[in-house]
């Protein structure tokens, strides 16, 4: 199991439309995150900052076929074109991130 921590900002006047997202996700996405092997998903929203963290455990064996592959998929395709623009990547991310992954430095069970 790898644990997975990114963040990205929202936009401010987005942030009511997020949440109301969010309350009811479209069961097609819950099923594909599921599928691709993503366990103890959630965002947190940090105000007045307005970024939002996002926190999951990855249990499979090839992270980036299973990214690609949530990628491809039409109902994750059509969720993202509703959430991504009430987003606000980072100018720090990385090239090709939306959300900018972040390092684990501290861990305890």
């Amino acid at each position: 199991m790898e644990r997975k921590g990114s963040v990205v900002g929202l936009d401010g006047e987005g942030i009511a439309e997020y949440k109301r997202l969010h309350a009811a996700v479209w069961p097609g996405v819950l099923e594909k995150i599921s599928d691709c092997n993503i366990r103890n998903y959630s965002i947190f929203l940090k105000e007045p900052e307005n970024l939002l963290f996002s926190y999951f455990e990855y249990h499979g064996s090839d992270f980036e076929a299973d990214m690609a592959r949530m990628g491809e998929d039409p109902e994750t395709q059509r969720w993202w074109a509703v959430c991504n623009p009430l987003q606000r990547p980072l100018d720090t991310r990385k090239e090709g991130e939306w959300w900018a992954e972040m390092e684990e430095v501290f861990h305890h069970d």
